[in-house]
Protein backbone atom coordinates (compact mmCIF):
# COMPACT_ATOMS: atom_id res chain seq x y z
CA UNK A 1 0.00 0.00 0.00
CA UNK A 2 2.01 3.09 -1.05
CA UNK A 3 0.70 6.68 -0.55
CA UNK A 4 2.13 9.70 -2.55
CA UNK A 5 3.32 13.01 -1.16
CA UNK A 6 0.99 16.07 -1.08
CA UNK A 7 1.83 19.19 -0.60
CA UNK A 8 0.01 22.50 0.97
CA UNK A 9 1.58 25.92 0.73
CA UNK A 10 4.57 25.05 -1.20
CA UNK A 11 5.99 22.37 2.28
CA UNK A 12 5.06 18.91 2.55
CA UNK A 13 1.74 17.89 4.31
CA UNK A 14 1.69 14.53 3.59
CA UNK A 15 5.00 11.94 2.82
CA UNK A 16 5.17 9.34 0.79
CA UNK A 17 5.74 6.20 2.38
CA UNK A 18 4.58 2.36 1.65
CA UNK A 19 2.34 0.73 4.82
CA UNK A 20 3.53 -3.10 4.37
CA UNK A 21 0.46 -5.42 6.23
CA UNK A 22 0.47 -8.62 7.11
CA UNK A 23 -2.12 -11.38 7.75
CA UNK A 24 -3.63 -12.46 11.23
CA UNK A 25 -2.45 -8.43 12.70
CA UNK A 26 -5.11 -5.37 12.41
CA UNK A 27 -3.11 -1.91 11.46
CA UNK A 28 -3.50 1.12 12.50
CA UNK A 29 -2.90 5.03 11.31
CA UNK A 30 -3.80 7.63 13.96
CA UNK A 31 -4.23 11.04 11.75
CA UNK A 32 -5.59 14.03 11.94
CA UNK A 33 -9.38 14.87 9.68
CA UNK A 34 -7.35 16.02 6.89
CA UNK A 35 -4.96 13.87 6.42
CA UNK A 36 -7.68 10.85 6.77
CA UNK A 37 -9.00 11.82 4.19
CA UNK A 38 -6.20 12.48 1.66
CA UNK A 39 -5.19 8.77 2.58
CA UNK A 40 -8.59 7.37 1.67
CA UNK A 41 -9.04 9.50 -1.53
CA UNK A 42 -5.28 7.80 -2.77
CA UNK A 43 -6.86 4.55 -2.51
CA UNK A 44 -8.28 4.20 -5.67
CA UNK A 45 -7.87 1.00 -6.90
CA UNK A 46 -11.70 -0.55 -5.66
CA UNK A 47 -10.84 -4.03 -6.69
CA UNK A 48 -7.91 -4.00 -4.08
CA UNK A 49 -9.71 -2.25 -1.26
CA UNK A 50 -13.02 -2.24 0.28
CA UNK A 51 -13.45 1.20 1.75
CA UNK A 52 -15.61 2.35 4.77
CA UNK A 53 -16.62 5.33 5.33
CA UNK A 54 -17.45 7.29 8.59
CA UNK A 55 -21.35 7.47 9.05
CA UNK A 56 -21.83 5.41 5.87
CA UNK A 57 -25.80 4.86 5.32
CA UNK A 58 -27.56 1.80 5.89
CA UNK A 59 -30.99 0.20 4.58
CA UNK A 60 -32.76 1.70 7.37
CA UNK A 61 -36.26 0.08 6.44
CA UNK A 62 -34.78 -3.64 6.71
CA UNK A 63 -34.96 -5.96 9.38
CA UNK A 64 -31.38 -7.27 10.39
CA UNK A 65 -31.97 -10.41 9.31
CA UNK A 66 -33.28 -9.01 5.72
CA UNK A 67 -30.07 -7.10 5.83
CA UNK A 68 -27.78 -10.07 6.04
CA UNK A 69 -29.85 -11.99 3.91
CA UNK A 70 -29.77 -9.43 1.45
CA UNK A 71 -25.72 -9.00 1.94
CA UNK A 72 -25.25 -12.75 1.42
CA UNK A 73 -26.95 -12.93 -2.15
CA UNK A 74 -25.41 -9.67 -3.48
CA UNK A 75 -21.82 -11.51 -2.58
CA UNK A 76 -22.68 -14.32 -3.42
CA UNK A 77 -21.57 -16.19 0.13
CA UNK A 78 -22.00 -19.51 0.52
CA UNK A 79 -23.07 -19.15 4.83
CA UNK A 80 -26.69 -19.42 5.68
CA UNK A 81 -28.36 -16.50 7.27
CA UNK A 82 -29.06 -18.46 10.64
CA UNK A 83 -25.53 -18.89 10.96
CA UNK A 84 -24.38 -15.31 10.44
CA UNK A 85 -27.00 -14.29 12.84
CA UNK A 86 -25.70 -15.94 15.64
CA UNK A 87 -21.67 -15.50 14.64
CA UNK A 88 -22.98 -11.43 14.75
CA UNK A 89 -24.64 -12.03 18.10
CA UNK A 90 -27.87 -10.45 16.25
CA UNK A 91 -30.44 -13.51 16.78
CA UNK A 92 -32.68 -11.10 19.68
CA UNK A 93 -32.00 -7.78 17.04
CA UNK A 94 -33.28 -10.51 13.94
CA UNK A 95 -36.82 -8.83 13.23
CA UNK A 96 -36.22 -5.46 14.28
CA UNK A 97 -35.96 -2.61 11.56
CA UNK A 98 -31.98 -1.03 11.16
CA UNK A 99 -34.22 2.36 11.94
CA UNK A 100 -35.25 1.11 15.35
CA UNK A 101 -31.73 -0.13 16.29
CA UNK A 102 -29.99 1.79 18.98
CA UNK A 103 -27.39 4.28 17.21
CA UNK A 104 -24.29 1.69 18.12
CA UNK A 105 -26.01 -1.18 17.33
CA UNK A 106 -26.89 0.75 13.50
CA UNK A 107 -23.54 1.25 13.29
CA UNK A 108 -22.24 -2.24 14.20
CA UNK A 109 -24.66 -3.45 11.75
CA UNK A 110 -23.60 -0.73 8.99
CA UNK A 111 -19.92 -1.87 9.79
CA UNK A 112 -20.88 -5.54 8.66
CA UNK A 113 -20.46 -5.07 5.34
CA UNK A 114 -17.00 -4.66 5.57
CA UNK A 115 -17.57 -9.08 6.63
CA UNK A 116 -18.93 -9.28 3.02
CA UNK A 117 -16.50 -7.81 0.34
CA UNK A 118 -14.61 -9.55 -1.50
CA UNK A 119 -11.54 -7.56 -1.78
CA UNK A 120 -8.37 -8.51 -0.11
CA UNK A 121 -7.95 -5.12 1.78
CA UNK A 122 -10.15 -3.71 3.98
CA UNK A 123 -9.79 -0.18 4.35
CA UNK A 124 -12.06 1.27 7.69
CA UNK A 125 -12.25 5.08 8.69
CA UNK A 126 -13.35 5.32 12.43
CA UNK A 127 -15.25 2.34 12.63
CA UNK A 128 -14.88 2.28 16.13
CA UNK A 129 -16.17 5.56 16.87
CA UNK A 130 -20.12 5.25 17.63
CA UNK A 131 -20.03 2.01 18.83
CA UNK A 132 -20.87 1.32 22.33
CA UNK A 133 -18.56 -0.98 24.48
CA UNK A 134 -20.58 -4.33 23.92
CA UNK A 135 -20.57 -3.65 20.13
CA UNK A 136 -16.73 -2.63 20.25
CA UNK A 137 -15.90 -6.38 21.21
CA UNK A 138 -18.13 -7.66 18.72
CA UNK A 139 -16.56 -6.02 16.34
CA UNK A 140 -13.04 -6.09 17.38
CA UNK A 141 -13.70 -10.13 17.37
CA UNK A 142 -14.98 -10.50 14.12
CA UNK A 143 -11.95 -8.18 12.46
CA UNK A 144 -9.58 -9.73 14.34
CA UNK A 145 -11.16 -12.85 12.63
CA UNK A 146 -11.10 -11.52 8.90
CA UNK A 147 -7.23 -10.65 9.52
CA UNK A 148 -6.73 -14.10 8.94
CA UNK A 149 -7.24 -13.71 5.55
CA UNK A 150 -7.52 -10.41 4.91
CA UNK A 151 -4.92 -7.08 5.35
CA UNK A 152 -7.26 -4.49 7.57
CA UNK A 153 -6.19 -0.25 8.03
CA UNK A 154 -7.78 1.17 10.43
CA UNK A 155 -7.66 5.03 10.06
CA UNK A 156 -8.46 6.87 12.88
CA UNK A 157 -7.95 10.33 14.71
CA UNK A 158 -8.30 8.52 18.38
CA UNK A 159 -5.94 6.72 19.69
CA UNK A 160 -8.16 5.22 21.97
CA UNK A 161 -9.96 3.44 19.35
CA UNK A 162 -6.62 2.63 17.56
CA UNK A 163 -5.62 1.16 20.55
CA UNK A 164 -8.05 -1.41 21.51
CA UNK A 165 -8.52 -2.46 17.59
CA UNK A 166 -4.90 -2.25 15.79
CA UNK A 167 -1.92 -4.54 16.76
CA UNK A 168 0.61 -2.12 14.82
CA UNK A 169 -0.04 1.28 15.14
CA UNK A 170 1.62 4.24 13.17
CA UNK A 171 1.05 8.20 13.64
CA UNK A 172 0.95 10.50 10.91
CA UNK A 173 1.25 13.94 11.26
CA UNK A 174 3.47 17.10 10.94
CA UNK A 175 6.42 14.72 12.29
CA UNK A 176 6.10 12.60 9.48
CA UNK A 177 4.94 8.89 9.52
CA UNK A 178 6.03 6.87 12.27
CA UNK A 179 5.19 3.36 13.97
CA UNK A 180 4.67 3.88 18.08
CA UNK A 181 6.73 1.71 19.70
CA UNK A 182 3.55 -0.17 21.81
CA UNK A 183 3.60 -3.59 23.92
CA UNK A 184 0.88 -5.73 25.84
CA UNK A 185 2.49 -6.08 29.05
CA UNK A 186 1.25 -6.47 32.92
CA UNK A 187 5.40 -6.26 33.76
CA UNK A 188 6.69 -3.91 35.81
CA UNK A 189 9.22 -0.96 34.51
CA UNK A 190 12.12 -2.28 33.40
CA UNK A 191 15.39 -2.31 36.21
CA UNK A 192 16.48 1.39 36.55
CA UNK A 193 20.05 2.27 35.30
CA UNK A 194 22.88 4.40 36.54
CA UNK A 195 21.55 8.37 35.26
CA UNK A 196 24.83 8.92 33.57
CA UNK A 197 24.64 5.43 31.10
CA UNK A 198 20.57 6.63 30.44
CA UNK A 199 21.65 9.92 29.31
CA UNK A 200 24.27 8.97 26.75
CA UNK A 201 21.87 5.56 25.66
CA UNK A 202 18.14 6.83 26.21
CA UNK A 203 15.91 6.59 22.87
CA UNK A 204 12.45 6.23 24.11
CA UNK A 205 10.34 7.29 27.03
CA UNK A 206 8.29 4.68 28.80
CA UNK A 207 4.49 5.48 29.38
CA UNK A 208 1.12 3.50 30.01
CA UNK A 209 -2.43 3.55 28.70
CA UNK A 210 -4.89 0.88 29.06
CA UNK A 211 -2.59 -1.90 30.13
CA UNK A 212 -0.39 -0.97 27.36
CA UNK A 213 3.42 0.35 27.47
CA UNK A 214 3.55 2.98 24.87
CA UNK A 215 7.01 3.73 24.47
CA UNK A 216 8.23 7.48 22.97
CA UNK A 217 10.99 8.89 20.90
CA UNK A 218 11.58 11.88 23.01
CA UNK A 219 11.74 14.54 20.14
CA UNK A 220 7.90 13.21 19.80
CA UNK A 221 7.11 15.02 23.30
CA UNK A 222 5.75 18.40 23.17
CA UNK A 223 5.92 18.75 27.11
CA UNK A 224 5.83 17.19 30.25
CA UNK A 225 3.64 18.02 33.73
CA UNK A 226 3.13 16.61 37.07
CA UNK A 227 -0.68 17.35 38.55
CA UNK A 228 -1.69 16.25 42.04
CA UNK A 229 1.20 13.31 42.32
CA UNK A 230 0.74 12.08 38.06
CA UNK A 231 2.91 12.83 35.82
CA UNK A 232 1.59 13.07 32.21
CA UNK A 233 3.76 13.10 28.73
CA UNK A 234 1.88 15.10 26.08
CA UNK A 235 2.35 14.08 22.86
CA UNK A 236 0.06 15.69 19.86
CA UNK A 237 -2.65 16.72 21.83
CA UNK A 238 -2.94 13.55 23.74
CA UNK A 239 -1.36 12.38 26.94
CA UNK A 240 0.14 9.29 28.58
CA UNK A 241 0.59 8.34 32.17
CA UNK A 242 4.42 7.97 33.10
CA UNK A 243 5.61 5.78 36.91
CA UNK A 244 9.06 8.53 36.57
CA UNK A 245 8.87 11.26 38.73
CA UNK A 246 9.68 15.02 37.23
CA UNK A 247 13.19 15.19 38.65
CA UNK A 248 13.88 11.94 36.69
CA UNK A 249 12.48 12.95 33.29
CA UNK A 250 14.42 16.00 33.88
CA UNK A 251 17.86 14.13 34.00
CA UNK A 252 16.72 11.65 31.16
CA UNK A 253 15.80 14.37 28.87
CA UNK A 254 18.65 16.94 29.32
CA UNK A 255 20.67 16.00 26.58
CA UNK A 256 17.59 15.49 24.05
CA UNK A 257 16.93 19.20 24.41
CA UNK A 258 14.22 19.70 27.17
CA UNK A 259 13.98 22.09 29.88
CA UNK A 260 13.25 22.23 33.26
CA UNK A 261 10.82 25.61 33.16
CA UNK A 262 8.25 25.35 36.40
CA UNK A 263 8.45 23.13 39.26
CA UNK A 264 5.37 21.02 37.49
CA UNK A 265 6.32 21.16 33.84
CA UNK A 266 9.65 20.32 31.66
CA UNK A 267 9.03 21.33 27.79
CA UNK A 268 10.48 20.26 24.70
CA UNK A 269 12.77 23.22 23.08
CA UNK A 270 11.38 22.66 19.65
CA UNK A 271 7.87 23.26 20.23
CA UNK A 272 8.67 26.98 22.18
CA UNK A 273 6.78 29.53 19.98
CA UNK A 274 6.97 32.31 22.14
CA UNK A 275 7.68 33.88 25.67
CA UNK A 276 4.92 35.96 27.11
CA UNK A 277 5.24 38.34 29.32
CA UNK A 278 1.78 38.45 31.49
CA UNK A 279 3.62 40.90 34.21
CA UNK A 280 7.01 42.08 35.52
CA UNK A 281 7.05 38.59 37.58
CA UNK A 282 4.77 36.52 35.35
CA UNK A 283 5.79 34.44 32.41
CA UNK A 284 4.00 31.72 30.25
CA UNK A 285 5.50 29.62 27.33
CA UNK A 286 3.21 29.40 23.99
CA UNK A 287 4.39 25.57 22.27
CA UNK A 288 3.70 24.82 18.58
CA UNK A 289 1.84 21.24 19.49
CA UNK A 290 -0.66 21.70 16.74
CA UNK A 291 -2.89 23.95 18.76
CA UNK A 292 -2.68 26.67 21.41
CA UNK A 293 -0.55 25.47 23.89
CA UNK A 294 0.37 27.67 27.17
CA UNK A 295 2.38 26.26 30.12
CA UNK A 296 3.80 28.52 32.73
CA UNK A 297 7.39 29.98 33.30
CA UNK A 298 8.97 30.52 36.53
CA UNK A 299 10.57 34.19 36.85
CA UNK A 300 13.56 32.39 38.48
CA UNK A 301 14.01 30.24 34.66
CA UNK A 302 13.05 32.81 32.74
CA UNK A 303 17.29 33.92 32.55
CA UNK A 304 18.20 30.24 32.06
CA UNK A 305 16.06 29.77 29.21
CA UNK A 306 17.03 33.06 27.59
CA UNK A 307 20.95 31.93 27.72
CA UNK A 308 19.68 28.24 26.36
CA UNK A 309 17.77 29.52 23.29
CA UNK A 310 20.50 32.53 22.49
CA UNK A 311 17.98 35.25 23.46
Amino acid sequence: MQFQTVYQDGESFLPAFELNMTYDQVFGIITDLKRKQILINQLLDRSLYYIFRAQQNEYLHLTVEELITFLINVTEHHELTTHLLDYFELKEERKVKIKNLTPSKRMYVTLLRAYFAHQPTLVLEEPFFFLEEHERRQFKRIIDDLSKEKQILVITSNFEDALISCNVIYRLNKLGFQQMDIQDSEEDKPEAKDPDLVNITLQKIYTKRNNKVILFNPPEIDFIESIEGSVLVHVDGENYDCTLTLTELEQRLANFGFFRCHRSYIVNLQKIREIITWSKNSYSLRLHTGKDTVVPLSRTKLQDLKSLLNL
